[in-house]
């Protein structure tokens, strides 16, 4: 467990996380990204994330201690080399969380990884910069669901 002291512990995540995961990347998606458009209920996705996220992915979750509490903070995703989620609870942004969970995913992934950023997800495409990734390639949004344009960025340990 963490303590009330320490910003997250990372742990394996279980089946029983798909409801919570499943607010909690709701949740994020809206207050990061409002203008964004909403292709799924609540229930499609609660179903993804239950048969293909989590069955079919490395997912490690964040928890936090707070209060006494234990709640999820975040959570990343990671299929291989391409990181597929990282979605911080939006109350626990800038606390460290989202470094942690891409750490984790760096030493997964040693050799690399790759990822998609919306482009105006503004807030996102800085912290993956911060963290090494370098944007490759801008897409016009025709190979996303929700039709946004987005960036491929890809960092590797070299650099």
């Amino acid at each position: 467990m963490p303590s009330d002291s320490s910003p997250a512990v990372l742990r394996a995540a279980r089946t029983d996380d798909a409801t919570p995961l499943t607010g909690l990347f709701l949740e994020s998606r809206a207050t990061a990204m409002p203008y964004l458009a909403r292709v799924h209920s609540d229930e499609a996705t609660l179903a993804w994330l239950t048969h293909v996220v989590l069955p079919g992915t490395d997912v490690r979750v964040a928890e936090t201690r707070e209060g006494g509490e234990t709640r999820i903070a975040g959570f990343v995703s990671l299929d291989g080399t391409e990181l597929e989620h990282l979605y911080i609870a939006p109350g626990l942004r800038r606390r460290g969380i989202g470094s942690l969970l891409l750490e984790a995913a760096k030493a997964a992934s040693p050799e690399g990884l790759a990822l998609y950023a919306f482009q105006r997800n503004a807030a996102a495409r800085a912290f993956y910069e911060r963290h090494g990734f370098i944007a490759v390639a801008f897409d016009d949004g025709s190979r996303n669901e929700e039709k946004e344009p987005d960036v491929r960025y890809r960092w590797s340990p070299a650099g």
